[in-house]
């Protein structure tokens, strides 16, 4: 097991945002971590966010993210709010 860690930024838009109290974040996670460790660690650390995680869109450097995309050191990951439609 490796002990090598990353550092990502996190944006967060509209709810998420107000619900963390901050636009961006810096998170250092264990190389080889996927956008799910990271929404896992975020919940953990801002509880508040449990209300919208399974509605937050991911984009990973600006490319839409599953929850099983690897993450890589400098990466930037937004967490995007539902888009409403109609």
């Amino acid at each position: 097991m490796t002990n090598e860690r990353m550092t990502v930024r996190i944006k967060f838009f509209a709810a998420p945002r107000e619900a963390i109290g901050a636009g961006e974040i810096e998170k250092e996670l264990a190389v080889g971590a996927t956008v799910s460790k990271l929404m896992e660690l975020l919940v953990e650390e801002y509880p508040a966010l449990r209300a919208y995680i399974r509605s937050i869109r991911v984009a990973v450097n600006r490319v839409y993210a599953d929850m099983q995309t690897e993450l890589h050191d400098g990466d930037q990951v937004a967490c995007l709010p539902p888009v409403g439609g109609g």
